[in-house]
């Protein structure tokens, strides 16, 4: 996807550029500008499809120290969270200390979905932080070095946790809050 097919004029796509940026919804910023919703939400949708495929192509491994962990997003049902949730869309993260994060949703949280992605984005012989849930189980006998936390005795140990991580899926649910969620797809 590319912004270069667009029909809107270089000035109204740099304010909505700048709206994107400033995490606007599609429907405000419609209002604003006097275009339709559609076309402020397929804008931003294009917007997010060149990120993300700059992204996937930057895809230069992790190394180092590396946060792991699965969150779960949407669905309609209240009050139980988490794994055995029914309705919700499990998202895998994984988060460089002091640098970037990398995140998609995964149809179920494995070990055979979630280990091919760890090899694939995680350099051997890095530092590897998890909680103990049973799927991170096969990174003990790998090739990486593997630091469990067990949230039930301790939260957090020195260097030992996954806080970045966690912060970056309580980040992730309170912005997409504002816009009702994201659609499965």
């Amino acid at each position: 996807m590319t912004l270069r097919r667009c029909k809107l004029s270089k000035k109204l796509q740099l304010k909505l550029l700048e709206s994107f940026v400033l995490e606007a919804t599609a429907r405000s910023v419609a209002d604003l500008h006097g275009i339709q919703a559609n076309t402020a939400a397929l804008f931003y949708r294009k917007i997010r499809g060149v990120i993300a495929g700059r992204l996937e192509a930057e895809g230069a491994p992790f190394t180092g120290e590396v946060e792991v962990d699965e969150s779960y997003f949407g669905g309609r049902r209240k009050g139980k969270r988490g794994r055995g949730s029914a309705g919700k869309v499990p998202v895998f993260g994984l988060l460089k200390r002091g640098g970037k994060v990398y995140a998609l949703p995964v149809p179920d949280a494995r070990r055979k979905t979630l280990m091919p992605i760890i090899r694939s984005k995680i350099r051997p012989d890095s530092i590897v932080y998890t909680d103990c849930f049973t799927p991170y189980d096969a990174l003990d006998v790998s090739e990486f070095r593997h630091v469990r936390i067990n949230h039930s005795e301790l939260f957090a140990d020195g260097k030992n946790h996954i806080n970045g991580i966690e912060n970056f899926w309580n980040q992730a649910k309170r912005v997409l809050r504002k816009y009702n969620g994201i659609p499965k797809a």
